[in-house]
């Protein structure tokens, strides 16, 4: 059931929107060359607890971590350990949520790693946030699930890249992932109507290659099957009566 929220319900997801990107602009800050993944996750879950707010993901579904942190072929789910340390020339996907007082906020960044980057990993990047923009634009009264898909999807393909269809955005609220799905491909005109007071997740994942993935044997990182890099861009949004309001608005990156 797609749930509509009132005036407290998106108070509360616009502070738990808040701090989540506090805690996004941190970890930006941390991102370097030679930094292990479980610094991020411990960075990460330490902010989000001293600001009164739950993380998401630690414990749902029996993930383990504070954030999903994928690298390079990694899609998402990736685990945050000890031994994953950044190197110069990676693409690193941090994917977070947070509960404040009951609501909850999903968001997700790719950030280039040092200053070896190279050209075709920066391109998927900067299509991948394109999309998650072009996915907000499509996110109004009126339109329909099946808009945001299939523009998103058009605009991937434009560009010579893949979408990612075993994975999908969604609704969110009162729990981390509520009605509708949200497909980064489909076609236009169908699905749920879009309506005032509906917050989704809205969250492109785009891949170099093929859109074929495989979750490995932690049963949670999911990566490409022919080792090509993805990204992943991801905002919590609210529809209102003119436009998509971004509750997770992280400005030092958008």
């Amino acid at each position: 059931m797609i749930t509509i929220k009132n005036a407290t319900e998106i108070k509360k997801m616009e502070k738990a929107g808040k701090i989540l990107s506090d805690t996004m602009n941190l970890i930006s800050e941390q991102i370097r060359p030679g930094i292990s993944a479980h610094i991020l996750d411990t960075f990460a879950e330490n902010y989000l607890v001293s600001h009164g707010c739950k993380p998401a993901f630690k414990g749902l579904y029996g993930f383990p971590y504070t954030i999903c942190s994928s690298i390079n072929h990694e899609v998402i789910h990736g685990f945050p350990t000890k031994d994953k340390i950044l190197k110069n020339g990676d693409i690193i996907s941090i994917d977070i949520g947070c509960q404040f007082e009951g609501y909850y906020s999903d968001m997700a960044r790719t950030f280039l790693v040092g200053d070896k980057v190279p050209e075709n990993r920066k391109r998927l990047v900067f299509v991948t946030k394109e999309a998650l923009n072009i996915a907000i634009e499509y996110a109004k009264p009126g339109n329909r699930i099946g808009d945001i898909g299939f523009a998103v999807q058009e605009y991937a393909e434009k560009h010579g890249y893949q979408v990612v269809k075993e994975y999908v955005g969604h609704g969110i609220g009162l729990s981390p992932h509520e009605d509708p799905q949200i497909p980064n491909f489909g076609s236009p005109h169908t699905g749920p109507i879009l309506k005032e007071g509906m917050t989704l997740a809205l969250e492109p994942m785009i891949n170099e290659g093929t859109d074929d993935v495989r979750t490995l044997d932690d049963q949670w990182t999911v990566v490409t099957t022919d080792g090509k890099n993805s990204a992943h861009f991801e905002d919590t949004v609210l529809i209102t009566p003119q436009q998509a309001k971004i509750l997770t608005t992280n400005r030092r990156q958008d």
